[in-house]
């Protein structure tokens, strides 16, 4: 018997719904915790790997590769050497990769077609805040702008919609509590 995966934009379907159904029948699934540990190397440059992580219920220590590395730096005016994209340019490609993955995967389960996306994003901020010169004046963005070109037949109000379920997009518009300690 031959069968034939149920694929609408690249996701499989039918092990979405078997997930969803997992998750319903055993909400304990549900909870997940990522980590990173971040080295630092010199000036503003640092490297983060990812490995491990916690889901589904165990522990996971093995992935198909030792672990993912990402690293940052700053650009020369800022008195970096721009040898990686800087913090703040992650934080964009972790809200567009975040916002496109949660559109593409929503848009599946409720059969819409999406057969193209791009999106631009620009962040702006203030250094006055960051450098202390201004406690007014905010150390993060000010603000994000986000532009899509969707190539689908969903209307622009189904694709914010599915554009809402991203996580990223909630770690950034809601408060979200980060704890800081130290050891020596």
């Amino acid at each position: 018997m031959i069968t034939t995966a149920n694929i609408k934009n690249g996701v499989n379907v039918d092990q979405l719904v078997e997930t969803i159904n997992h998750v319903q029948e055993e909400p304990s699934l549900a909870k997940f915790e990522f980590r990173a540990k971040t080295n630092w190397i010199d000036g503003g440059h640092c490297v983060t790997s990812i490995k491990d992580w916690y889901g589904v219920g165990a522990e996971h220590t093995e992935r198909s590769k030792d672990a993912f590395t990402m690293e940052a730096d700053h650009v020369e005016p800022l008195l970096g050497k721009d040898l990686a994209p800087n913090p703040a340019e992650t934080v964009l490609h972790a809200l567009g990769s975040c916002l496109t993955g949660a559109m593409v995967y929503h848009a599946a389960a409720n059969g819409i077609d999406i057969e193209g996306m791009e999106s631009t994003l620009e962040g702006g901020c203030d250094l006055h805040g960051f450098l202390g010169l201004d406690p007014e004046v905010r150390k993060g963005f000010n603000g994000i702008k986000v532009k899509f070109k969707v190539k689908s037949d969903a209307s622009e109000e189904q694709l914010k919609a599915l554009s809402q379920f991203s996580p990223v997009f909630d770690m950034l518009t809601n408060p979200t509590p980060v704890s800081i300690e130290f050891e020596k």
